[in-house]
Parts: C-alpha cells; structure tokens; sequence
C-alpha cells in the first residue's frame, strides 16, 4: 500500500462539515481511490487555521512514515495573517525540501491558491506568483486554483463564505483528481 499525505490547512481537514471524516477533500480523493481499485491510502494532516510557518513546525512528524505522493495545500491562512508572499514562498519551499530530502522518489502536487485582486493588486499578484513559481522550481504537478468552480458560489460554501460545503468539496474533488490520478502510476 502507497502513502499520499494530504498536508494542509481547513481547506484538507475539511472544517466545518457534518462528517469530514467522509466528505473531506482527502475522503472524496480516497473514494474514487477505491472506486479505481488503486493501492494507495489517503492521511490527511490537514489542520484548521494552519499557516505555512505552522506546517513547516509540524512536517517532520508526518514524514516519519513513507510518503509516495505529497499533497500541498498550504498559504491562504498566511494572508489572513499579514505574512507576506515571499515569507510564504520561503516556508513552503523548505516544507517541499524537506519532503524531497526525506523522500527522493515523493511526486508532489501543489494545490494553488488566489486572493482578489481588489485586496491589493501588487500584493494579489505576488501572492499568485509564488505557487507558479515553486511548482516550476520543483517540478510538481500543479493545481493552479484549489477553489476554482466553488469560490464565491454561495450554495458551494459554508455561511462563513469561506469554507466549502459537501458539495463544493466534490466539485473540488473532481478538478482535482485528474492531476493527482496522473501521479499513481
């Protein structure tokens, strides 16, 4: 059995819903797993209100088992926060390598993120940029826009307008799959 560690924030531990256990992003992944008869489990170490700092601090317990395939989906928490798009960068860059050293043979998918550009266009930009950049520095497969399709949908989100609900998370699920199916050879 193959390991794909699902590392990240609410968006992974799927706050918020009424059986996360099932309906997570990482659970959704699993199902069709099994649908497709594929040997891999799914761990989700997904942590609600984590940042990229916050996952940096804690990889390092998750990496004590083999991992075959690493899921990122980290840096949204960091906007929130005020960290700035290059102390992002930095963080998920070391997580990354941290990753690679420990697993050389690790397929990595990074799931991206966007804020609006009305928050601050130089700052939206930057923050964009530093997902295109880390996957071609390292060469994951890459999910331009984690939210897309679900982002700004009511019916697809939580009352908070910010988590997604049951259904958001399969849409999710469904874009992607394709990349992360791409992986398991």
């Amino acid at each position: 059995m193959k390991n794909i560690l699902f590392f990240g924030d609410s968006l992974t531990a799927g706050y918020g819903l009424s059986d996360a256990v099932n309906q997570s992003f990482p659970a959704l992944i699993q199902q069709k797993i099994n649908i497709e008869n594929l040997n891999y489990r799914i761990l989700n170490a997904g942590v609600s209100g984590d940042t990229s700092v916050g996952g940096l601090s804690r990889i390092d317990y998750w990496l004590s088992q083999p991992i075959d395939i690493f899921v990122l989906e980290l840096g949204i928490n960091d906007v929130m926060r005020g960290i700035t798009p290059q102390v992002t960068s930095k963080n998920l860059q070391a997580i990354i390598t941290k990753v690679k050293t420990k697993y050389p043979q690790v397929k990595i998918a990074l799931m991206g993120m966007e804020i609006p550009i009305l928050m601050a266009a130089g700052f939206a930009e930057q923050f964009l940029a530093v997902y295109r950049e880390l996957a071609t520095i390292n060469q994951t497969a890459f999910v331009p826009f984690f939210l897309k399709d679900v982002v700004g949908i009511r019916h697809l989100n939580l009352a908070d307008r910010i988590h997604p609900t049951a259904e958001g998370y399969r849409i999710i699920a469904d874009n992607v799959w394709p990349v992360l199916r791409g992986l398991m050879v």
